[in-house]
């Protein structure tokens, strides 16, 4: 990609430096620019952007100072990644699975269907070896990426009609990236991915009749439940939907070691922070759309899940197979799962389930 194509009048490289003086001591101070994909005013993933943003500039002291740009503001959205690759832009802030068509092993660390919720993603690329798998897949296209937000389980998405049966999905025409959209796909709709900010106009032209997004929280905030009457659980496609740090790889082996874990500890702590914040807001505003009573808040039938998780299984070994990193990180998750569901299931899982013996 050209760079006129990402950035009409790009200057040179940003994370341009200049030195100020501390008292004894010699210090750079780098601006960088991170390029996000949500829209700039967009509660939840564009907020947590800006708050890793402040994080480090505050935990180097200066030393790093970042902007923010969202979409469209600095760079197209979807064009993050490409854009920071070439360099045109120093970090962004967006899902892995938009970088699909590069390789379907991005999605692993995103979302998969039926696949890790938040905590065991973070298990898995931690301590279950994701992160070096992630950064051999990532560094062929000069990123090095981080965990840096979770939107915790999501929602299955607004539909503009009802969605009773298995033959309700054929011809739907539903926005939903990564492996999701391509279960949906076999399933007999017509799936699609448009920027997020284009989805309450989509959906209200009916260039689309239904659309995934996130939660309650930033769907309400958006405007989704006045162009949608039919919300619709669980999201079956992200059960814990990570969100990445994605750093230009030249730029990243320009830090020290100690900005490096600065940068490393303050992506842990936002990914938790942007987690807890998610769950105890879009508990909130699903008090308030049930109590406005407008819009019908349904389970997917259990027929339709269990197709769902069929053709899912499918989709994510199917997409172990485009290219060795694939294969290898699929390996990766497919040895992690077994055990994790099975500790989940004992230790959330049971707990959960005893709330409703009461």
């Amino acid at each position: 990609m050209r760079r006129r194509d990402i950035l009409a009048g790009a200057g040179s490289l940003a994370g341009l430096s200049l030195s100020i003086a501390k008292p004894g001591v010699a210090q750079t101070k780098r601006r960088l620019k991170m390029v996000t994909d949500w829209p700039a005013d967009l509660p939840g993933l564009q907020s947590s952007a800006d708050r890793l943003a402040q994080r480090i500039t505050a935990a180097t002291e200066g030393r790093i100072e970042v902007e923010v740009f969202g979409a469209g503001k600095f760079v197209r959205a979807l064009e993050t990644f490409d854009a920071v690759g070439a360099g045109v832009a120093d970090m962004y802030h967006s899902a892995e699975y938009y970088w699909e068509k590069k390789s379907p092993a991005f999605s692993f660390f995103a979302a998969v269907p039926f696949g890790f919720t938040a905590n065991e993603l973070f298990a898995w690329v931690q301590y279950g070896g994701g992160q070096e798998l992630w950064d051999a897949l990532s560094n062929q296209y000069n990123v090095k990426p981080l965990l840096c937000c979770n939107t915790g389980t999501q929602m299955g998405g607004w539909c503009t009609r009802e969605i009773a049966s298995l033959q309700d999905l054929k011809g739907l025409r539903y926005r939903m990236p990564g492996l999701g959209g391509e279960v949906l796909r076999r399933l007999g709709a017509i799936v699609v991915n448009v920027p997020g900010g284009d989805i309450v106009a989509s959906l209200k032209s009916g260039a689309i009749e239904g659309s995934e997004w996130i939660g309650p929280w930033p769907d309400l905030a958006m405007g989704l439940q006045n162009v949608a009457a039919y919300y619709y659980y669980p999201g079956f496609h992200e059960p814990g939907t990570g969100i990445t740090l994605g750093i230009n790889k030249r730029v990243w082996e320009s830090f020290d070691p100690s900005l490096r874990r600065v940068i490393e500890d303050a992506s842990a702590a936002e990914y938790t922070r942007s987690l807890a914040e998610f769950n105890a807001k879009n508990a909130l505003w699903l008090q308030k759309l049930r109590g406005e009573g407008a819009v019908k808040v349904l389970k997917f039938d259990d027929s339709i899940l269990k197709e769902l998780y069929r053709v899912s299984r499918d989709v994510v070994a199917e997409a172990s197979t485009a290219d060795e990193h694939s294969k290898r990180i699929y390996a990766s998750y497919q040895q992690f799962l077994p055990s994790i569901i099975d500790w989940s299931d004992i230790a959330e899982g049971s707990i959960l389930g005893s709330r409703r013996l009461a």
